[in-house]
């Protein structure tokens, strides 16, 4: 009988013993979930000033055949100027989210004070906003191009949007003499803009401090 009692006695010890813990688990799990926390990112991103190993070899989008896209461009083209035309989708005058750039006065040589050189383009319509980015170099007297830019410009694009433009805009007062190359990158939204794999084509343009012929009209 004494036995019997002891065994419910430890019975009753054992079960108290097993709530106890059970409750301290689940107060220790509580006090975890309300500390405050502190992640640290183990590497964190960092935009990279180059990823080639070696030359990365992409496509010159200098010379252009009608009817024929370049990468994601159908085209694309540099100039002294751009346009917008407001009136090319539906009726005259109507508002659009998506207007039609047309470049000004295309040209490959410019002066040393012109004060922006543009890169105006029609690309495929995409689902989700993208980024179009260029960095354009000044080539040294043996063609190698320098480690680092000569400037950059990003943009991005909303969805379903396939006009843009890129700027490259004049450092200081004039632009030094001689021959650039640009390297045009397209991304997803969030991507880093100038990563290797990015590059899609390259752009070449001169600067000369010879008179250029005048322009042709504009009809």
């Amino acid at each position: 009988m004494r036995r019997l009692w002891l065994r419910g006695c430890t019975n009753r010890w054992r079960t108290l013993l097993v709530t106890l813990s059970s409750a301290g688990c689940c107060l220790l799990v509580v006090g975890l979930w309300l500390l405050p926390a502190h992640g640290k990112d183990l590497m964190p991103q960092k935009e990279q000033e180059t990823t080639e190993v070696g030359s990365t070899s992409s496509p010159s989008f200098d010379d252009q055949k009608a009817g024929t896209p370049q990468s994601l461009f159908t085209w694309i083209k540099m100039a002294r100027g751009y346009e917008v035309e407001w009136d090319t989708f539906g009726r005259k005058g109507w508002y659009t989210q998506d207007p039609r750039l047309k470049p000004v006065d295309p040209a490959s040589v410019f002066t040393p004070d012109a004060a922006v050189v543009y890169i105006v383009f029609e690309s495929a319509p995409l689902e989700d906003p993208t980024q179009f980015s260029a960095q354009w170099f000044l080539e040294g007297d043996d063609g190698a191009l320098p480690s680092k830019p000569f400037g950059q410009d990003v943009l991005e694009l909303p969805g379903y949007e396939r006009y843009g433009f890129l700027e490259l805009k004049r450092p200081g007062e004039r632009w030094p003499v001689g021959a650039y190359v640009v390297k045009l990158y397209i991304a997803p939204h969030g991507q880093q803009s100038f990563h290797a794999v990015n590059q899609v084509g390259t752009l070449r343009f001169t600067i000369t401090d010879k008179e250029l012929p005048p322009s042709p009209p504009v009809r």
